[in-house]
């Protein structure tokens, strides 16, 4: 009998957001000790994020992220109640203008958990931080991958005092979001750049805070008016969310030509006289603005396909806006990142800790995610002008008129309405909106006559005054 002590197995995981604290949570089953690298200072509480701007706008946790967030990290669903999220039914509890027309308050099919991105990390980021087998590593710059194009055994750091060191680890995950350095990594390793494709609608998003009516503080629907991508002009959203405190998120979004403003009689104007109805800036005529406009630019749908790569390293994978970012406007990127680390989880349970191609593997299952959300945005994004280089595609033609048609019969067809809500709460895949039963019920069309105007109760329309 051998007396040398078992090997201890390390993973670094880069990032230190939403991501990265899941993948971080989701490899401790395996792993014996887990390293986070954090460039910035993460904070103790609900408070703002350095280099995270997107977190002032309207966040949404549809269903299918949070039970992967929940499977991961037990218990945080009712941390967040209790620190005052919302936890609102899909589409019991929504008001939405669809480019189709409005949906109507169907019995609840899924859920969505609403609150500040402030709240939901820091609620996350407790619970994990939590266990003794996880290390932050914060004010480290990472400047590389150490190791060859055949296997990665590390990453190279930078302090802010310019001190350099190597973190060795026999699994290194890249969730640094939007900002990932990932291809060039990989390049230096004399790996060939990934393939990618971007969408970019060219939209800018601005944000602020309400204190809703006293009366409106709980129990409140959210309220969104989508654009229509496939009319004339610019396309310009808005959506109400309520959040902790009493409190209303607004956001209003605008593609290129039709930025929102960042003064706030204008804030109101847009939302009244540019959507295509509006009911959001009825509903703020009696709250009161707590904050200034926030505005957001890096909007682009971008995804790598690092999953069709002919040579893949071991011991390296990148989830979460690292591997594919979303237009926000479809509010899907937190409920991917959280599938994603749940994937990574799973894939190493399956395989084995230091498989041969583990993480050839952890990449085309953690594409899986990416490649519903991606559709789902970039089939609308795409009819934008100057979305593409070349403009939709005619499969792009194709899926739009079908969703289309889809949609519109959502709006009045209550089964139908529940698939695309399996769909859009990311439960199931695109191919439930493709059985047979649904094919034919689109061919059909809507069971009822469309609705004249937004489904709001006349209670809900009096707590807002």
């Amino acid at each position: 009998m051998s007396d040398q002590p078992s090997p201890v197995r390390s993973a670094v995981v880069l990032g230190g957001s939403l991501a990265g604290l899941l993948a971080a949570r989701a490899l401790v089953g395996f792993a014996d000790r887990v390293t986070v690298v954090e460039r910035d200072v993460l904070p103790d509480g609900p408070e703002p994020r350095r280099n995270l701007p997107q977190a002032r706008h309207v966040h949404v946790l549809w269903s299918g992220g949070a039970r992967a967030v929940e499977e991961l990290v037990p218990g945080v669903g009712e941390s967040l109640l209790d620190a005052g999220a919302h936890r609102l039914a899909v589409t019991t509890d929504m008001v939405a203008l669809a480019p189709e027309g409005w949906f109507r308050r169907w019995p609840e099919s899924h859920h969505v958990f609403l609150c500040g991105r402030d709240l939901l990390d820091a609620t996350v980021r407790a619970r994990v931080l939590d266990d003794d087998r996880i290390e932050l590593v914060e004010r480290a710059e990472v400047l590389g991958l150490e190791g060859t194009d055949a296997a990665v055994t590390g990453v190279r750091l930078r302090g802010t005092d310019g001190s350099r060191r190597t973190l060795h680890a026999d699994l290194v995950v890249d969730a640094t979001g939007r900002g990932s350095r990932a291809p060039h990594w990989l390049r230096e390793l004399g790996l060939p750049e990934p393939a990618q494709r971007v969408v970019d609608s060219g939209l800018a998003y601005a944000s602020r805070i309400y204190r809703a009516p006293e009366a409106a503080w709980h129990g409140y629907p959210m309220v969104t008016v989508q654009a229509d991508p496939k009319a004339a002009g610019p396309g310009r959203a808005g959506v109400l969310a309520p959040i902790e405190d009493g409190c209303w998120l607004v956001s209003l979004s605008g593609t290129r030509g039709s930025e929102p403003p960042t003064d706030g009689a204008e804030f109101t104007r847009f939302a009244r006289e540019e959507l295509r109805h509006p009911v959001i800036a009825d509903l703020l005529a009696g709250a009161e603005p707590l904050t200034d406009i926030s505005i957001t630019r890096t909007t682009s749908n971008r995804r790598y396909y690092y999953e069709r790569m002919p040579v893949w390293p071991e011991n390296f994978a990148v989830l979460g806006d690292a591997l594919a970012a979303y237009n926000p406007i479809y509010g899907h990127g937190m409920s991917v990142a959280a599938q994603s680390a749940l994937a990574l989880r799973d894939v190493i349970d399956r395989q084995g800790w230091g498989t041969p191609s583990l993480s050839h593997h952890i990449q085309k299952a953690v594409a899986r995610p990416v490649a519903a959300a991606w559709d789902l945005a970039t089939s609308q994004d795409v009819f934008y002008p100057g979305a593409t280089d070349k403009g939709p595609t005619l499969r792009d033609r194709l899926l739009a008129a079908y969703v289309s048609r889809l949609m519109r019969t959502a709006t009045g067809n209550g089964r139908i309405a529940r698939r695309v809500t399996d769909v859009t709460s990311l439960e199931r895949g695109a191919e439930a909106l493709l059985t047979p039963s649904v094919l034919l019920a689109t061919a059909i069309g809507p069971l009822k006559r469309p609705l004249s105007g937004p489904p709001l109760r006349p209670e809900e329309w009096q707590a807002a005054q």
